[in-house]
């Protein structure tokens, strides 16, 4: 499935999770829209989106339909990519407390912590300010989400909470938030990941 826009080709990894609401917004702003569940339709996309959802689930799934490797090797290769909540985990080099044998797609020199903030019940919203993004605060949505426990050398940190705890980071054409911009309406992230793809 694709949508008619005219705008940079940005696909959503579709294996599992919020994927519609990611679509909606990428429409919304512009973008044709692909929903990316083989390798040859990750090929044909300018950017992605690797959406939240359950993150042991989406590695399990990226294996068994062949996606693991060409998704590891595009994003190396400097492919722009958001990765929300669950697409944070995916994109860090280093992971805790994951599922048995759960391995990562790399991009984030950082490490990041499975549900770290516990479970669906301690959900929260909250303001943050984000220098990367100017004004006004952004809201964030924080579901079962999880965190940077480590930052490496390579990445810098784009969002953290008032007590310090590190919630965004960003390397190269990779950007990883522990939250959900779609589900407050927040269309900064999926812009500025739309002005990667059109300078590159």
């Amino acid at each position: 499935m694709s949508t008619g826009g005219r705008g940079p080709r940005i696909g959503v990894l579709a294996l599992q999770g919020d994927v519609r609401e990611h679509a909606r917004m990428l429409e919304a702003l512009g973008a044709s829209v692909s929903l990316v569940r083989r390798p040859t339709e990750l090929a044909a996309v300018d950017g992605l989106v690797l959406p939240g959802g359950e993150s042991g689930v989406i590695d399990r799934l990226a294996r068994i339909t062949g996606l693991r490797e060409p998704l590891r090797e595009a994003i190396a290769g400097g492919l722009p990519v958001l990765g929300t909540c669950a697409g944070m985990i995916l994109l860090a080099d280093r992971l805790l407390d994951g599922t048995p044998g759960q391995e990562t797609f790399g991009g984030l020199d950082a490490t990041a912590r499975r549900n770290a903030f516990g479970s669906q019940s301690d959900s929260f919203e909250t303001d943050l300010e984000i220098p990367a993004l100017g004004p006004p605060a952004v809201r964030t949505a924080f579901i079962r989400a999880p965190l940077i426990e480590e930052l490496g050398p390579r990445a810098r940190a784009v969002a953290t909470l008032p007590d310090g705890r590190l919630v965004g980071a960003e390397q190269g054409s990779v950007l990883g938030i522990a939250f959900h911009p779609e589900a407050t309406g927040e269309q900064r992230f999926h812009r500025r990941l739309l002005e990667r793809v059109r300078a590159r």
